[in-house]
């Protein structure tokens, strides 16, 4: 099996919103970064993938099935985890341990308890009472404890501080040392993606934008930091986004080359993205 994500020209149409034609390949082995603004269709193709939403057109297979009707052997190798708690709220995490082990046959005890203790969560206090912070550990926890091949995780980091999103990262690339596991990562957070992700996917307004492997994508786009007639040498087609100021400019282009005397930064995922979504 070459892909543990394959989506084909699905479609999913909304009364005001449009997941569009898209088309959407993750390799075995590999991390996908999905990102994108509020709305551009993040979540939407998250639970197509996961089988979520009424059938539509186009073809979604997960680990080599289709997506519409995983077999229970399947969605036991993959983990999960929402923006927002999944789990009852009155429930601590001894009783969600219980509950887990009578629903995964793979569940793991320890590696549970083991995860709690790394992340610092009580054994004993209701969910209610839980910060975001410690509802995304807690899911992060539960994900990986049941043995997946695959991770689906939708803002995974939200509301944790710099130091836990730091160990939650690490532990991604814990489970990313077997050549088997995947990961699909959605995230506002695109800091993130440059330590982990291998390709980068980025939706816009429903649309697919690009895929592509991450440091080819950081190295072709560029930054010119160009003046007003610099910027009237620079051919339209050529601009993907800009942004003028009182005494320069700046323009991301994949076509820097074209111009050696103009100023060309490297760009960081997330100005590839805020440009483009300037453009569209």
């Amino acid at each position: 099996m070459e892909n543990c994500i394959e989506l084909k020209d699905v479609t999913r149409v909304y009364p005001k919103f449009k997941l569009n034609n898209i088309n959407l390949s993750v390799p075995c082995g590999s991390v996908m970064g999905f990102i994108g603004e509020n709305g551009a269709g993040k979540s939407t193709t998250i639970k197509a993938i996961l089988g979520l939403l009424k059938k539509g057109e186009g073809t979604v297979t997960v680990l080599g099935e289709d997506a519409s009707g995983l077999s229970s052997q399947i969605k036991e190798q993959i983990g999960v985890v929402f923006d927002g708690l999944a789990f009852p709220a009155n429930l601590n995490a001894k009783q969600l341990d219980k509950v887990m082990s009578g629903i995964y046959k793979t569940w793991d005890s320890a590696d549970f308890f083991g995860y709690l203790n790394r992340f610092e969560l009580p054994l004993d206090k209701k969910f209610k009472s839980f910060s975001r912070g410690m509802e995304m550990r807690l899911s992060i926890a539960a994900a990986l404890s049941h043995n997946p091949r695959l991770l689906i995780l939708d803002e995974p980091t939200s509301g944790l501080d710099p130091v836990m999103r730091s160990e939650i990262l690490d532990i991604f690339m814990e489970f990313m040392q077997d050549e088997t596991h995947s990961i699909f990562i959605s995230t506002h957070i695109t800091s993130d993606l440059e330590h982990i992700a291998d390709y980068i996917c980025f939706i816009h307004k429903g649309s697919i934008i690009f895929t592509e492997e991450r440091n080819e994508m950081l190295e072709r786009h560029r930054i010119l930091k160009c003046t007003d007639d610099e910027l009237a040498r620079i051919d339209k087609a050529d601009i993907i986004g800009m942004r003028k100021g009182r005494y320069s400019n700046e323009v991301l282009t994949t076509a820097a080359e074209k111009y050696p005397d103009i100023a060309a930064d490297a760009p960081s995922i997330e100005e590839i993205m805020v440009y483009y979504v300037k453009e569209q």
